[in-house]
């Protein structure tokens, strides 16, 4: 898949909307750059369409909804049947993400949240008889994510700080 050519505002509208996609308007990114609103809305529609930007995501406290394990589950999966079976590890009840991975025995990893034990071990005997060999489990106490801040360059310092 060919790379898409982004200039500097394309690289700031990633950047804005990682660091806090609800609370950044298309206004708010323009007065940034000293471009319209109207151009940024462009923008970021062509962004949308050629792929770049497929969507946003809720941070969600599982915790405190009651699901007390969130867990890493490393998988080995055939590696003809690998983005398959990545796919369907998504209709696992309690299974929230997937990572095929291209090197290493652990070719998949898989997140998921729980209640209670009794919830993992019916999630990791579910994912075994789609045909993946669990490695390895692992509770995952936090989880931290950044925007890529080289497309913050350009911005002021007190843009940064945000």
């Amino acid at each position: 898949m060919a790379a898409v050519d982004l200039d500097d505002l394309d690289r700031y509208i990633v950047y804005a909307l990682q660091r806090d996609a609800r609370h950044t308007s298309s206004s708010d990114i323009a007065e940034a750059k000293g471009v319209s609103a109207s151009t940024v809305r462009n923008r970021l529609s062509k962004l949308e369409s050629a792929g770049i930007i497929r969507g946003t995501h809720v941070d969600v406290d599982y915790e405190r909804m009651g699901y007390q394990l969130y867990t890493i589950i490393f998988c080995t999966a055939p590696i003809p049947e690998r983005e398959r079976l990545a796919e369907e590890a998504l209709d696992v009840e309690g299974v929230i993400s997937v990572r095929e991975i291209m090197t290493g025995e652990e070719n998949v990893h898989i997140t998921a949240v729980g209640r209670d034990s009794d919830d993992l071990s019916r999630i990791g005997r579910e994912l075994s008889s789609l045909g993946f060999e669990i490695v390895e489990e692992e509770i995952i106490r936090n989880e931290y994510t950044n925007p890529y801040s080289p497309f913050a360059e350009g911005v002021g310092d007190a843009d940064n700080d945000q």
